[in-house]
Parts: C-alpha cells; sequence; structure tokens
C-alpha cells in the first residue's frame, strides 16, 4: 500500500483572552511558516473568524470544521488543507460531540489521494485540576471511544485536543488502552515535561492546576510518526512574557498507510 505524509498540528489558543490582539501577530507568523495539513484548534471564538485568520495565515487554503462547545458562538475547529479537500466527507450533525460541561469533539472523514481512509478528531476536556476531576475526563475519553465505535473502521484514526490530563491520568491510560499511541513519546522517547503553561504573562491569566502536559496528537491504525515537536512555544523577540498562547502547541510529521 502506498503511504502518504501529513503534518499534523493540535493547539489550544486560548479563546480572546490574555491580550489577545498581541497575541495574534504571533499565531499568524507561526501557523503560515508551518502550514499543516491537519490543525485540532481548542478554544476557538468564530465571530472573531479566528480559525479563519490562521488558515488565511500563509499560501495554504483551507476547509474549516466547526465543534462548538461552551456556546454556540465558540468551540473547537478542524482546519483541512485544500490539498485534501477532494477527500473531506460532507458534514453531519453526528461529527460533533457533546462531552457535557461545556465540552465537545469534533471529526472529519477523509479519504486520502492513496485511497486510504482516515478519520481526524478534535476535542477539549474538561479542565478543572484535583483527582476529584480525573473521573470526569475519564468519562469524556469514553463516551468519545464510544462515540468512534458507531462509524465503520477506519484504516488510520488520529485524535488531537487538550485533554487537561497529564500522563499519569486515567484519561491518558484509557486512550492507550483503546490502543492509541502519542506521537510525542513515540517520537522522541518521552511527553513533553510542559504544554501548559506556555509562559505567557497576562492580568486574568490561568493558574488553576499544575504545569505539565496536557495536550496531545493521538494515533491508532495504519499511521507511523516520522517526527513530532513542540510549536508555537517562543516568546515575542521584544517580550519575553508574551507567547501565542498561554498552550505549547503539538506538530507532528505522519506517515499513513
Amino acid at each position: 500500500m502506498p503511504s502518504h505524509t501529513l503534518r499534523v498540528l493540535s493547539l489550544n489558543i486560548r479563546n480572546l483572552m490574555d491580550r489577545w490582539p498581541e497575541r495574534l501577530p504571533l499565531l499568524l507568523a507561526e501557523f503560515g511558516a508551518l502550514q499543516p495539513d491537519l490543525a485540532g484548534l481548542q478554544e476557538v471564538v468564530y465571530p472573531l473568524q479566528q480559525d479563519r485568520l490562521l488558515a488565511a495565515s500563509g499560501e495554504g487554503r483551507y476547509e474549516v470544521r466547526r465543534a462548538w462547545a461552551w456556546r454556540p458562538e465558540a468551540g473547537n475547529s478542524i482546519l483541512v488543507r485544500e490539498s485534501l479537500s477532494p477527500g473531506l466527507a460532507p458534514e453531519t450533525p453526528d461529527d460533533r460531540l457533546d462531552l457535557g460541561l461545556q465540552r465537545a469533539a469534533g471529526r472529519a472523514e477523509l479519504t486520502l489521494p492513496d485511497g486510504t481512509p482516515l478519520r481526524f478528531v478534535n476535542l477539549h476536556l474538561h479542565h478543572l485540576g484535583g483527582e476529584e476531576h480525573a473521573p470526569v475526563r475519564l468519562r469524556q475519553v469514553e463516551a468519545t471511544l464510544a462515540w468512534l465505535a458507531t462509524r465503520s473502521p477506519a484504516d488510520a484514526t488520529i485524535v488531537t485536543g487538550d485533554f487537561n490530563a497529564q500522563p499519569s491520568e486515567p484519561a491518558y491510560r484509557r486512550m492507550v488502552t483503546a490502543g492509541f499511541r502519542s506521537a510525542m513519546l513515540e517520537a522522541n522517547g518521552a511527553e513533553p515535561e510542559v504544554t501548559w503553561p506556555s509562559g505567557l504573562q497576562a492580568p486574568a491569566m490561568d493558574t488553576d492546576g499544575e504545569p505539565g502536559c496536557l495536550d496531545y496528537v493521538w494515533l491508532t491504525g495504519a499511521v507511523r510518526v516520522r517526527s513530532a515537536r513542540l510549536c508555537f512555544d517562543r516568546p515575542a523577540v521584544d517580550d519575553p512574557t508574551l507567547y501565542p498562547s498561554d498552550h505549547r502547541g503539538i506538530l507532528a510529521e505522519l506517515e499513513i498507510g
């Protein structure tokens, strides 16, 4: 079977808080340079067209799929590069899953140019820290897995997202027992120590929870990791307190098929 190489991004863009007007140029510059084939964005505010601004930041063209979460105007977005659009299945109401507690998952079904079926999922899990909140994230993962099981199996499945769960949590372990592999772990032998917080300093910044690895690109099926690294992890040249988001992103180069 021939293989197809994809660059996949996961990034929580921190909605419109924490110095959004200052952060936007950093987001645009890095997305425009990276030009992923598939991107899973979390905390997108739709009236601001944040997802479409990123999609227009470089030479590539993208189709945008949205899955609202805490309100119809905000949630998660999937960006699919134009080269993959011919194989993108029409959007259906079942492509959004309500995970409760103002969280949701979105799904895009694709057929790659070589004929390989690919399922791409993007989600954002419950954010509160502490042991008492870990079972909530586990239930949200279980709901996502059950949702995926309602569709015919794809040759490869990619799940991106802000899980708000460190590798020690049950939600992480459940992804592993379900057959998913972390791209960062597979490529580098370890998860990054920290994907949140990034180093961004702002008056209303989120300080709930311990710093750690919360963001992932998960894989199962006929997909191999060529490389994986952090991105959106550098401050502005003239301001060490200004980062693109309060999360660092994950960029994975994958071979499908």
